[in-house]
């Protein structure tokens, strides 16, 4: 079987398409013919941090520990492994796997779920590392409950519109931040109010919020502290090197010395939030906005198109 390799550090031509051995289930594990996969940061970022931390994160010295790559997968349930209950031959399914830009992926059976009949492998593709990150964001760490008036920065990727609409589905009032290109997909995925990031600072508007959730922006920890109501949270799921080193050092101590919680999170795939998305799926509540799709060859052409621009919601790799 073909799958993209990440066989050394250095720019996105570093990646491979390779023939490897397919691979067989395991117990507990479900073999999935793959239809679909999507970018994420965890994909692209390695292709921006410095070179230490790269390293650091890839596990190895001199090249990745492991050399897979991608993380959604929906595609097509060719076998089981033995103490399999929830899956059987001919299932189709999305959810989470490292080495998902390949034909064929083994995943654990708690970190899958069926797909809606409604919805296609691409759209199923883009849901489960991106809805997962803002359900949590918003539901876990950021406690969002219905009447709120919550202001979601950097609306117009992946994690961002997927917020914007399970925020509108907890029945809050929503602001969407984002740049002049993705104004319209805020409006048309649900936002109450959109700011154009590129007329201004929205910390300079004199709105107050009760939940913030930051997706990959790069203003100050204290932009988003000066938009929260007293008590107000802000959640930070993601953001350049600054920002992170903000998360970790500075965020504790405006959150121990003041009213308004300052928090960053760690997206952990669980199927009991996987299949809370699938409903949201289902019922129309959460609709997944697609940039463009690539086809697995053209994988590293995907990747410089996220890392060259602002994609209006996520980009696709198509596979089978």
């Amino acid at each position: 079987m073909k799958a993209i390799l990440y066989t050394t550090y250095g720019p996105p031509e570093v990646l491979q398409l390779q023939e490897i051995e397919k691979p067989c289930p395991g117990a507990g594990e479900v073999l999935v013919q793959v239809h679909a996969s999507s970018i994420n940061a965890i994909e692209w970022r390695r292709f921006t941090m410095p070179r230490p931390m790269v390293r650091i994160f890839g596990g190895g010295l001199l090249e990745p520990k492991d050399k897979t790559i991608g993380g959604d997968l929906a595609g097509r349930v060719e076998a089981v492994g033995e103490d399999v209950k929830r899956f059987r031959p001919g299932d189709e399914v999305f959810g989470v796997r490292r080495g998902a830009f390949a034909e064929y992926v083994c995943a654990t059976e708690d970190k899958l779920v069926h797909k809606p009949a409604n919805v296609s492998f691409e759209a199923a593709a883009t849901v489960p590392i991106a809805g997962l990150t803002a359900l949590q964001a918003l539901r876990d760490k950021g406690k969002i409950q219905t009447g709120q008036n919550v202001l979601i920065y950097g609306s117009g990727g992946g994690v961002g519109t997927f917020a914007v609409q399970i925020a509108k589905s907890f029945g809050t009032e929503v602001t969407a931040v984002c740049g002049p290109r993705n104004v319209d997909i805020a409006r048309c995925i649900g936002a109450d109010h959109v700011i154009d990031y590129s007329r201004g600072n929205f910390s300079d508007y004199g709105q107050q919020f009760d939940l913030i959730v930051g997706v990959n922006g790069y203003h100050s920890i204290f932009d988003f502290k000066r938009a929260l109501k007293p008590d107000g949270k802000y959640v930070m799921v993601g953001g350049t090197v600054k920002q992170l080193l903000q998360a970790m050092f500075v965020a504790p101590f405006l959150s121990k010395f003041g009213s308004r919680k300052m928090l960053g999170m760690m997206t952990r795939p669980t199927v009991e939030d996987l299949i809370v998305l699938k409903d949201l799926l289902e019922a129309g509540k959460i609709v997944p906005a697609i940039d463009r799709c690539f086809p697995l060859t053209e994988t590293v052409d995907a990747i410089h198109y996220v890392l060259d621009g602002h994609p209006r919601g996520k980009v696709v790799l198509s596979i089978a």
